[in-house]
């Protein structure tokens, strides 16, 4: 935006340069041309008279002499005609053209020259102009001028010059000041943008510290503060609550399950057993229920710090934890291309705690004899990627996008053991170091989880 509004503003102080400097440039070759019409026109008044006295062979050669002399010392062609067009005396290289025949028929009517063409640094580089040879109303003949427009056209160009660098330099003070003035406006928008960013990454504490640019924008600034406040305290307040209920109900839910299990030796056989065993179950299920809600509550405070991580060593360490896990589920676990000093910049241990979610989740669903596949890459935009692929049923592409939904099961694995939890919680981890978690169908067939993080540049000590 600040750029958008940059090229606006300059765009518009351009025209305005523009707009003011071609009307002054103009304005100047006009009035340039308009004093030289003034002087070669008392000249041909000079001539005009001198012919007008011509009387004897003296006077001619009077005559002659003075254009001569005029023609050798501007440069200029000087030509006297009777009224029948006839040259009584001539200095300087004739200049046949409309324009002359034209100045000098308006000549032999009575008329003087009374407007040239604008004199430019291009052009013309002469001037043609005819002044009438008598008095009042007896015309006698005519002085035809075509004069060189060098000086003039040197004094334009310096002119026109010299304005184009005042108004370049009033550009560039004014692009200057539009820099300036655009930084200002723009810069507490681009501190409500970063507070908005921060406070979207789930950092509460995020703030619009910028105290300069337009009162609107000030008060703008004041007020997402207090909006940002009240959600923070109010987050804070319902993480706060869900991680107090859950502690404080896994007392008396422990409690609960002991004095069943202590029950339970006084239970006849028969269906009250099975319905005891029932009863179990769901306590048991009840509590990993409020286990993984306390787990959400501490992710979701996000008080770790990013760091850098050594992922390679997480992935190793992981797969070695669950290796006995798959052996017992008589599922193959397998790691695939996972270079050496790998390293992240994420929350302490993100890594490990999204395997143990997808792993765990491949414990339960892939069928016995199934087969899941551990990999991880560096990819080009700075950003590494760790996979985890199984070969299990998977999940039909509607219900990819409510994996990451806390307590979403599908209908068919409502029987299962878990919470629901798992991937929602991976995939605030992820988000927290500044990454993301993808859950993608996989080839030909099975499920895909896939963890990218940013990554950081391995140094071997």
């Amino acid at each position: 935006m600040r750029r958008r509004l940059l090229a606006v503003l300059m765009v518009l102080m351009g025209a305005a340069a523009l707009l003011l400097s071609v009307p002054l440039a103009e304005s100047y070759a006009a009035g340039r041309t308009e004093h030289l019409l003034l002087q070669r026109r008392a000249d041909a008044v000079r001539f005009a008279d001198l012919a007008d006295r011509v009387r004897s062979p003296a006077d001619r050669t009077e005559l002659s002499t003075e254009i001569r002399r005029y023609a050798g010392l501007y440069g200029a062609s000087v030509a006297v005609s009777d009224t029948s067009g006839r040259t009584i005396a001539r200095a300087g290289v004739p200049v046949p053209s409309p324009r002359a025949r034209e100045a000098l028929g308006r000549a032999l009517t009575g008329r003087s020259t009374e407007r040239l063409p604008t004199v430019r640094p291009w052009g013309p580089h002469r001037l043609v102009l005819a002044e009438p040879v008598g008095r009042d109303e007896r015309v006698s003949g005519a002085v035809l001028m075509a004069v060189p427009t060098g000086a003039a056209r040197r004094d334009v160009t310096v002119r026109w010059l010299l304005i184009a660098c005042g108004a370049l330099a009033a550009f560039a003070a004014a692009a200057l000041v539009a820099a300036g003035i655009t930084r200002w406006l723009m810069r507490p928008v681009r501190d409500l943008d970063r507070a908005v960013a921060r406070l979207a990454s789930g950092r509460l504490e995020a703030r619009a510290v910028s105290d300069t640019g337009p009162p609107e924008l000030r008060s703008l600034r004041e007020q997402f503060n207090v909006m940002a406040e009240a959600v923070a305290d109010s987050i804070g307040r319902q993480r706060a609550f869900v991680a107090d209920a859950s502690h404080q109900l896994r007392n008396p839910l422990a409690t609960l399950v002991l004095q069943l299990e202590n029950v339970e030796p006084h239970l006849a056989p028969g269906p009250g057993r099975e319905e005891h065993s029932r009863a179990l179950d769901e306590a048991e299920r009840l509590a990993e229920l409020l286990d993984g809600l306390l787990a959400l509550a501490r992710v979701e405070s996000g008080s770790a710090e990013r760091a850098e991580q050594d992922l390679s060593g997480a992935v190793a360490a992981r797969i070695a934890a669950w290796g006995p896990v798959f052996d017992a589920s008589e599922l193959t676990l397998t790691v695939s291309e996972v270079p050496p000093g790998l390293r992240v910049r994420s929350v302490p241990d993100a890594v490990g705690r999204v395997l143990d979610a997808a792993l765990d989740n491949a414990v339960k669903f892939v069928p016995a004899g199934g087969r899941v596949t551990v990999s991880a890459e560096a990819v080009e935009d700075g950003q590494v990627v760790v996979r985890v692929a199984d070969d299990g049923p998977g999940v039909p592409d509607d219900q990819l996008p409510l994996l990451t939904r806390r307590f979403v099961r599908a209908p068919e694995h409502q029987n299962v053991p878990g919470t629901g939890l798992g991937l929602a919680i991976a995939d605030e981890i992820a988000r927290l170091s500044g990454g993301r978690l993808a859950v993608r169908a996989g080839i030909p067939r099975g499920l895909l989880v896939e963890l990218w993080l940013p990554g950081q540049p391995y140094t071997d000590l």
